[in-house]
């Protein structure tokens, strides 16, 4: 009950769009652009749906964290 009303707070929900945009952005300067449209489909979708953008924002937090140890990997001593 009280994780029900939490997460259907405007406060919760704001943030988590915030966050999402934000994600959107940084792919986008990365010039990530599919990324990047399809966090601004999630954002939309969070708004109505906290859920949807948190774990949105779970799975690119892993996949930044993929792409930042190949490119480590990768790079010569």
């Amino acid at each position: 009950m009280v994780l029900k009303k939490l997460l259907g707070s405007t406060a919760t929900r704001s943030l988590t769009v915030v966050s999402v945009l934000g994600s959107a952005k940084r792919a986008l300067e990365r010039g990530n652009y599919v990324r990047a449209g399809l966090m601004l489909g999630v954002a939309v979708l969070a708004w109505k749906w906290v859920v949807i953008g948190m774990v949105a924002q779970g799975i690119v937090g892993l996949l930044m964290k993929d792409d930042s140890s190949d490119a480590s990997a990768s790079k010569p001593a």
